[in-house]
């Protein structure tokens, strides 16, 4: 007995050995890696705005839509706008423990820093890009709020960028409106290329323009074959400018992207009409908005979701065309329609303020399922 026992310690005390080794190595590891920063960044939910109310800057309260000129009305509860705040830049990168928290919380996502921060552009530019969106998607909020309402306004087709290789380089630029073509009116840009077009590119086309200063010119630009379209272009990007007949003005510092338009679009017209759009209730949503009213995709769905539950609101509208992302992921305590036009949040709105039948309004469900394929 004692022999067997004089031979088992050793192999015992080996292994416990081996076994702590292999434990002290893990732990080693697991926590240079918890320090190690990772290629992927964290979308979380970010600050909520609600469009009816106010955001401080410069140490008092301003409202986020302010309307000069025409005549608004009371409001109460909120319509709220949802953001998506990044965790990580390339500077600064989230740790692998960060990141391995984040992929078992619902309410995060774990994406390649690449999808965020493209190596071509620089965070800075990615900033700026993100204000320009939201600058554009204002002007399109009041375009599509405006025509809902039945409200007039004059459109202008406007120079975004020019080409410094292009046919206008040195003739345009940033911010001038094309008034005309060939004295044919640029209406929009389907007239613009139309008036291009018909003027070929082995003459010079008489280009009426207003800059920004209000002074007016024709200037005589050659068209050249564009490499995208195989047509008379330019050698510019073209976007929508708006006379507006009266002054609306959305402040809101430090967000960026298109994805408020739906709700700013509907704040306005909560302003601009008698009674409570919402019903004086808490409603949040999301969703890009084109001055013909279209509502159109956004990303971090699901975050937004969940900052819309966080801050209280019991319904959520979400585009249509975000269903798949929707569908499965929504919080306890919140109910989601699908909308596709502002026509269709103003129906929603209406609905809940009312008391309705909210069971009938468009779900995300009923969106898959009208898009899955005949068996």
């Amino acid at each position: 007995m004692s022999l067997f026992e004089t031979e088992e310690r050793p192999r015992a005390s080996r292994r416990a050995r081996r076994g702590w080794t292999v434990l002290v190595v893990a732990l080693v590891l697991g926590l240079v890696m918890s320090f190690l920063p990772a290629p992927y960044v964290i979308e979380q939910p970010g600050p909520v705005y609600n469009t009816l109310g106010t955001q401080e800057q410069g140490g008092k309260d301003v409202p986020l839509i302010s309307i000069d000129g025409a005549t608004t009305y009371p409001t109460a509860g909120a319509l709220d706008m949802l953001t998506v705040s990044v965790r990580g830049t390339r500077e600064s990168r989230p740790s692998w423990a960060e990141i391995l928290t984040s992929w078992f919380d619902s309410s995060r996502a774990v994406v390649p820093i690449d999808a965020i921060y493209p190596p071509s552009i620089t965070t800075e530019q990615r900033d700026q890009q993100n204000a320009a969106l939201m600058v554009d998607s204002q002007q399109e909020a009041i375009a599509a709020a405006l025509a809902e309402q039945g409200i007039a306004y004059t459109t202008n087709v406007a120079v975004g960028a020019v080409d410094p290789d292009g046919a206008a380089a040195g003739s345009l630029v940033a911010g001038d409106i094309i008034l005309s073509v060939n004295a044919q009116a640029a209406t929009d840009i389907d007239a613009l290329r139309a008036a291009l077009a018909a003027n070929g590119t082995s003459a010079p086309a008489q280009v009426q323009v207003r800059h920004a200063d209000g002074t007016e010119e024709t200037v005589a630009i050659t068209p050249t074959v564009s490499e995208t379209t195989d047509a008379p272009a330019l050698g510019i990007s073209v976007a929508y400018d708006y006379d507006f007949p009266f002054d609306v003005e959305i402040q809101l510092n430090d967000v960026g992207g298109p994805s408020a338009g739906m709700m700013f679009a509907l704040g306005i017209i909560d302003m601009l009409t008698p009674g409570e759009l919402n019903g004086g209730q808490n409603v949040a949503g999301t969703g890009t908005i084109d001055a013909a009213g279209t509502v159109g995709p956004i990303g971090g769905i699901r975050q937004k979701l969940f900052g819309a539950r966080d801050a209280g609101a019991p319904w959520f509208l979400a585009p249509a065309t975000n269903c798949d992302e929707v569908v499965g992921h929504v919080p306890d305590g919140l109910t989601v329609f699908a909308v596709s036009t502002l026509s269709d949040s103003m129906t929603a709105l209406k609905t809940i303020a009312d008391g309705g039948d909210t069971g009938a309004l468009q779900s995300c469900d009923a969106v898959l399922a009208a898009a899955r394929p005949a068996t």
